[in-house]
């Protein structure tokens, strides 16, 4: 009898362990809103409302890497999270692509999942899922190395990469070799290297692929040959 006391005990006491590490509250939890249109009202604390200026004031969300975190259960079902977690809040703290769903570009700050297509007609997955920034101050860092924009056209993200070209003062051709897997051009910003002045925003032809001079300097109407010097050069595309 008393091993079998001790065992439930123990028991208890490692289910309460794991729960207060799930969740913690600074007052009682109390169910008493059934019939009301708020699932969860975390305005009030013990005794009722608290008129502190510091006491049950914020609401701590958990800090994930979006890129390196995956959903442990991918693929949901109508019992367990319905909408493939279409609505899931997180607050990011990497910098780079998400992995899960559709690649994303992400920054530090809160994102939302969007995956509104993600239930019953497609098979409660969250690969069609899609990481979105709650905060307007979430930015695309471009550089060297492609990244992935917060533009899609229809459901193709926009990718995006840095590069400089020369131009030789004589010749309408430049290399700007096509990243891999590139399938057309949506946009190039041309800069005087080292400024950030935008010199043009415009080819006059474009070709897919890595040969020499397979981009053309100049307005769509007309090639132009430029000065002789080196241009920085913003490219977006779609894969």
């Amino acid at each position: 009898m008393n091993k079998k006391f001790i065992l439930t005990l123990a028991s208890g006491l490692a289910m309460f362990q794991y729960t207060n590490a799930q969740l913690r509250s600074n007052g009682f939890a109390s169910g008493n809103i059934q019939s009301q249109s708020a699932f969860l009202d975390a305005s009030g604390i013990q005794g009722g409302f608290n008129d502190s200026t510091n006491d049950g004031k914020g609401l701590v969300f958990p800090r994930t890497n979006l890129t390196t975190f995956t959903f442990a259960t991918p693929v949901t079902d109508e019992d367990n999270f319905p909408t493939a977690y279409d609505g899931m809040i997180v607050y990011n703290m990497g910098t780079g692509n998400s992995v899960s769903g559709v690649t994303t570009a992400v920054a530090p700050g809160y994102y939302y999942f969007s995956n509104p297509t993600g239930g019953l007609g497609n098979g409660f997955a969250t690969a069609t899922g899609t990481w979105k920034p709650l905060n307007a101050t979430s930015k695309t860092i471009i550089g060297t190395t492609e990244t992935i924009t917060n533009t899609q056209i229809g459901t193709a993200a926009v990718y995006a990469i840095k590069g400089t070209f020369t131009a030789s003062g004589t010749s309408t051709a430049v290399d700007i070799p096509s990243p891999t897997g590139m399938t057309s051009l949506y946009s190039v910003t041309i800069y005087k290297a080292g400024t950030g002045v935008v010199f043009d925003k415009s080819l006059y032809s474009y070709t897919l692929g890595t040969g020499a001079g397979n981009a053309i300097t100049g307005s769509p109407s007309m090639s132009v040959v430029y000065p002789s010097g080196t241009y920085d050069y913003v490219l977006e595309y779609l894969k």
